[in-house]
């Protein structure tokens, strides 16, 4: 008999969009359960085998068998032949055949390296990956991290890994490549406006923070300058309710105090994670009643997630900055905020993730992630490949082969003016 705990989490695992060691999650369930292992020939997590072939009567299973027969008594390396690679490239190979990208298999390095990422510690360069039109980009190298000290930039496609073109392959697949043990060397092969670039990078330990905070004023301000928080939220993990608690009370009581005249949440590059962590920051600035998001499935039914508790920041002037790295959990704060006129959107358009995955634990540590719903914003956007839009557009100029400098932050600058009206 199978175990079942399901707990509403958003999970990018929900963006397919992952680190270069980490995992960007955007999903919204994590589903422990026992399942049944793999059988004499056949048995599907949770499935036995007569329950498999009852319910598929036209599909002959012998090919399958056939062919995994032709292999192991044919193929000329035999030390090539690993049949637990084999059984584990078969399960992908059935999931990538309903040509979603957030919908994969993890084996069972993948799918703790998933779970670590999200409780922030992993070893690897320090980037965030996600794909457009249909390729791996780097969404954004980590503050401090390998990849952003060999010079990896935002909007990099990713060619080939350790001269491994990466054609073909899913976000899981480039993250296990490129992750590695701390002190060891991956090569990226990279395209930046239309122009190869070769690097070779040594892993590193990676430390990424929830949450940042600053207090800033506008770097373009001559005289009376205000000053206002500036929190850096940098993904929805598992530490992050903790992280965010601490920071919002020292905000809280600032801005009590009259030292801040407002705040800029600053959700660039942010790729998501836990559901219910998009929902409780939502909160902190929302009245008690109103709608954050609303789910809807054919398979676990519809759901509203509502405002639930007093929120610490009710009444601060506040300004959200958001770009094209900003995804699934982001977008959701993001767009919540703006669809109840609660804070301007600053920056460029966020990535436009908008579906839903069920992060589950199977047999021996592997894990499945499979979309189940869309997720919608209080106002009825679907986002989903389209983003969401700023109110009002600004772009960061950045000079070839530097990073943004303070001075240079045209968006945070315009955050804080807003905030500060």
């Amino acid at each position: 008999m199978q175990s079942k705990n399901t707990t509403n989490i958003l999970l990018v695992v929900a963006i397919g969009i992952l680190l270069f060691g980490s995992g960007y999650r955007l999903g919204e369930f994590s589903t422990r359960q026992s399942s049944t292992s793999f059988g004499n020939q056949l048995s599907v997590f949770g499935s036995t085998s007569e329950d498999v072939l009852q319910n598929n009567k036209n599909i002959d299973f012998s090919l399958f068998w056939n062919v995994w027969n032709k292999i192991e008594t044919k193929y000329v390396d035999k030390s090539k032949v690993d049949k637990q690679k084999m059984y584990y490239g078969a399960i992908q190979g059935m999931v990538a055949s309903v040509e979603d990208p957030y919908t994969f298999f993890l084996t069972p390095d993948q799918n703790k390296q998933s779970k670590d990422d999200l409780g922030g510690k992993f070893e690897g360069i320090g980037a965030q990956l996600g794909l457009k039109d249909n390729r791996i980009v780097v969404i954004a190298p980590i503050k401090d991290s390998p990849a952003i000290k060999a010079g990896v930039q935002p909007g990099d496609f990713i060619l080939k890994v350790n001269n491994e073109s990466v054609k073909g392959w899913t976000l899981t697949q480039a993250v296990s490549k490129i992750r590695g043990e701390k002190g060891t060397k991956v090569s990226l092969t990279l395209e930046r406006n239309s122009k190869e670039i070769s690097l070779d990078i040594t892993r590193d330990q990676i430390h990424v923070a929830s949450v940042e905070v600053t207090y800033e004023t506008n770097t373009d301000c001559s005289s009376n300058c205000q000053t206002v928080a500036n929190l850096k939220l940098n993904k929805f993990g598992q530490t992050t309710t903790d992280e965010w608690e601490t920071s919002v009370r020292e905000i809280a009581q600032k801005w009590k105090n009259k030292e801040i005249a407002g705040m800029v949440l600053d959700v660039r590059y942010n790729p998501g994670g836990y559901l219910e962590g998009a929902v409780y920051i939502a909160s902190e600035f929302l009245p008690k009643g109103k709608v954050v998001v609303k789910q809807e499935s054919t398979v676990n039914g519809s759901k509203i997630y509502n405002v639930e508790r007093e929120g610490m920041l009710l009444d601060i002037p506040l300004t959200v900055i958001i770009n094209g790295g900003s995804a699934s959990a982001s977008e959701i704060l993001a767009g919540a905020l703006r669809d109840h006129n609660r804070a301007k959107l600053i920056g460029e358009k966020s990535f436009g993730k908008g579906s839903v995955q069920e992060a589950l634990d199977l047999t021996n540590g592997a894990g499945l992630h499979v979309t189940v719903a869309k997720w919608i914003l209080p106002k009825g956007d679907w986002i989903m490949g389209k983003g969401i839009e700023p109110q009002i557009k600004v772009t960061n100029v950045i000079k070839e082969g530097e990073t943004l400098q303070r001075a240079d932050d045209a968006q945070l600058n315009k955050a804080i003016e807003i905030a500060t009206q």
